[in-house]
């Protein structure tokens, strides 16, 4: 019980003046006035400091429901201001860590690059430089593993455009297979348009895919569709991940932020949540910050809008 509880209840269980116990217990009559200011106060606070604490937790709060409770406080700044609230970075952190709002839980992935050393390569034609000045410029990909408890295994290709990591295509299927990455390819190329809008009559100026140097992405079939699509191929080293950053970062995010807070019985339970948060909440929503901390959508279309101004 705490000192100012027990003066208050002398005085209305055995009507002993409040005065006389804070006498007795040395306790100033203005600390306990304000303990009762506070008590009478149905949020629990009455500063003006304490009231504006409490609102802005409430904010963060809201800020990171709305976020799928995803965004950290880098991400939850701008969330904030774009609502009108004068917060840094250091505040939001700090908030989360008094609410306990965690927006990550590390997991480790398992590689699926499997080589066939027979295969024809491709050269490099990315070199690390993971930037576009132009949407269908650069394109990445890879595919991964997405765990279920019925021991089905089920698998996620993908296809990003390095001008603004937009997703562009995306498939599961149960094998990591050349027709699994057909498909991813072939998505990003009708999201584009289709084949007429990215085909170039140059080859060099022909949109680039790069990928690891697995077997799926050296196999004649995918080789046939991309030269199909009018698409070049661009493969890293064997055994660098730095290689293909991009794509590694993107199978990183979607573990921390979907894989580890969700158990999928088979690939019918895990295909619409992963899909979900592939192209409503990060193509849309999450904030990125190659794309100058907009959304991989909301990035394009500023760019697009901006671009006949400047020319």
């Amino acid at each position: 019980m705490s000192v100012a509880r027990f003066v208050a209840d002398q005085r209305t269980k055995y009507r002993v003046p409040h005065t006389i116990t804070c006498a007795l217990l040395g306790v100033s009559l203005a600390w306990f006035y304000k303990w009762i200011a506070r008590a009478d106060d149905p949020d629990g606070v009455h500063t003006e400091r304490e009231r504006r604490r409490a609102e802005r937790d409430a904010a963060v709060k809201e800020a990171f429901g709305k976020a799928r409770e995803l965004h950290g406080s880098p991400r939850l700044v701008a969330d904030l201001r774009d609502e009108g609230w004068a917060v840094s970075e250091k505040t939001v952190a700090d908030s989360m860590r008094r609410q306990g709002l965690v927006a990550r839980r590390i997991r480790r992935r398992r590689c699926l690059t499997v080589q066939d050393p027979s295969a024809p390569k491709f050269p490099d034609l990315v070199k690390r430089k993971f930037s576009a000045d132009r949407p269908n410029q650069k394109w990445v990909g890879d595919i991964t593993e997405i765990p279920t408890e019925s021991g089905q295994k089920c698998y996620l290709a993908t296809v990003i455009d390095l001008f603004g990591r937009r997703l562009l295509g995306s498939a599961m299927g149960l094998r990591p297979d050349a027709e699994l990455a057909c498909a991813a390819i072939k998505m990003a190329v009708a999201v584009r348009g289709g084949r007429a809008v990215i085909w170039r009559e140059d080859p060099g100026q022909r949109v680039i895919f790069h990928s690891d140097r697995g077997s799926v992405y050296t196999s004649k079939l995918y080789a046939k569709t991309c030269r199909k699509l009018g698409i070049r191929q661009s493969m890293g080293r064997v055994g660098s991940c730095f290689d293909n950053a991009v794509a590694e970062s993107f199978f990183s995010s979607l573990e921390w932020e979907v894989l580890s807070r969700n158990r999928f019985h088979d690939i019918v339970d895990a295909r619409p949540v992963v899909m979900d948060w592939c192209h409503t909440f990060y193509n849309h929503q999450r904030r990125h910050s190659a794309a100058d901390g907009l959304s991989p959508v909301d990035y394009e279309i500023r760019e697009a809008n901006t671009k006949p101004e400047a020319a």
